[in-house]
C-alpha cells in the first residue's frame, strides 16, 4: 500500500510535466499562429520547482514529495526546546546524490554538472525548463517560429532534467507539538533550519497559536534550538545532536552575508499573528525596520539577489 501511495504521487507529478512540456509542444508544432505558440510554450520554457505534503491521519505518517531546492522541514518540542529536522534534500547540481545521478545517465558528457548546476541550473529537478528536456534540434525549430529559449551547443542526449520527486516517509508525534514548515528555496537563504524552527517554535509559545497577544521580545540565542549534547530533558525524551555528516543534504543562509549583517547579531520579534508573516518578518531582518524596508524597495532587477 505504501509503495502504491507513492507511485501515485510520482505519477502526478510525471503526468503533470508531461502536459506542461510535451502537450504544449505538440500544440505549439500544430499551429500556425506566433500568439498561441508563445502563448502554450510558456509554462514549458519556464521552470517551476514542488514539494507536496500527504498526511495519514491514521497511521501518523507525514509523505513529503520533493521535486526542485523546496525543503520541508520538522519542528517537534523536546522538553523546553524545540528540534529541526530536515525531511526533505535540496536537489540541485551541487547535491552528491543529483550530481552521481545526472553523471550517470549520461556518462560520455563532460561539464554536465559545474559549479553546482546542471547544464547552468541550479534546481537539478523541476517542472518545464523543457530546454533540458526536448531534443535540440526541437528547441531550434520552436526559437524560429515562436522566439523560444536557445538550446545550449551541450544538449547532446536530453532530458538532463526530470519532475519525478523525491520521497520520504516520517512517523509524526502530534503529541509533542510536531509542525511542518514548507518553504522554497529563498527562505532557506535567510535563514537556517534551527532558525525558522525556533521562530515558529517562539510564536507557538508565545501564544499567538492560541490568539493571545504578546508583546515579548526574545534574545536570538533564546529562540534559536540549539541542540543539547543528549542530556534527559525529561523523563522519557532525550535531544541527540546529529553529526554533520549524517545531516540530510542543504545549504545554510547565504543572504546575510549578501546584505552585509552576516556577523550582525539580529533581534528576533513576535508580533504577528500569521506564523507565515512572522518567519517572513524575521527573515528579512526582525527588528530592523530600516533592513526591511530597504529590501522591499529595491528595484526590479535586484529582487532576486538580494531576496
Amino acid at each position: 500500500m505504501d509503495s502504491e501511495i507513492d507511485d501515485a504521487i510520482k505519477a502526478g507529478f510525471l503526468g503533470l510535466d508531461h502536459e506542461i512540456v510535451i502537450s504544449s509542444l505538440q500544440t505549439a508544432l500544430e499551429t500556425q499562429s506566433k500568439q498561441i505558440g508563445a502563448q502554450v510554450l510558456g509554462a514549458a520554457i519556464a521552470g517551476s520547482c514542488a514539494l507536496l505534503s500527504f498526511y495519514d491521519t491514521r497511521t501518523q505518517l507525514l509523505r513529503v514529495a520533493c521535486t526542485g531546492d523546496c525543503r520541508a522541514v520538522l519542528g517537534r518540542r523536546v522538553g523546553p526546546k524545540w528540534s529541526a529536522t530536515q525531511l526533505s534534500s535540496d536537489q540541485t547540481g551541487a547535491n552528491p546524490d543529483e550530481i552521481a545521478r545526472v553523471k550517470a545517465e549520461h556518462p560520455d558528457e563532460e561539464g554536465v554538472t559545474k559549479n553546482g548546476r546542471v547544464m547552468g541550473y541550479e534546481p537539478s529537478r523541476a517542472f518545464g525548463d523543457a530546454v533540458l528536456k526536448w531534443p535540440r534540434e526541437t528547441s531550434l525549430t520552436l526559437r524560429r517560429r515562436f522566439f523560444a529559449k536557445w538550446a545550449s551547443e551541450k544538449c547532446l542526449t536530453p532530458p538532463y532534467m526530470t519532475a519525478e520527486p523525491v520521497i520520504t516517509t516520517t512517523k509524526i508525534r502530534p503529541e509533542n507539538g510536531d509542525f511542518v514548515v514548507l518553504a522554497s528555496d529563498s527562505l532557506w537563504e535567510m535563514l537556517s533550519n534551527e532558525e525558522v524552527v525556533g521562530l515558529v517554535g517562539r510564536w507557538i509559545d508565545e501564544g499567538r497559536l492560541t490568539g493571545r497577544v504578546a508583546k515579548k521580545q526574545a534574545s536570538f540565542w533564546d529562540i534559536v534550538p540549539w541542540f543539547s549534547s543528549g542530556d534527559s530533558m525529561t523523563s522519557n525524551v532525550q535531544v541527540v545532536e546529529i553529526p554533520e555528516s549524517e545531516r540530510p543534504y542543504g545549504e545554510g543562509p547565504v543572504r546575510p552575508s549578501q546584505w552585509g549583517i552576516a556577523n550582525r547579531p539580529r533581534t528576533p520579534v513576535v508580533k504577528d499573528v500569521n506564523v507565515a508573516t512572522h518567519i517572513a518578518r524575521n527573515g528579512l531582518g526582525g527588528d530592523d525596520h530600516d533592513m526591511i524596508s530597504s529590501l522591499f524597495m529595491l528595484a526590479g532587477s535586484n529582487t532576486r539577489r538580494y531576496r
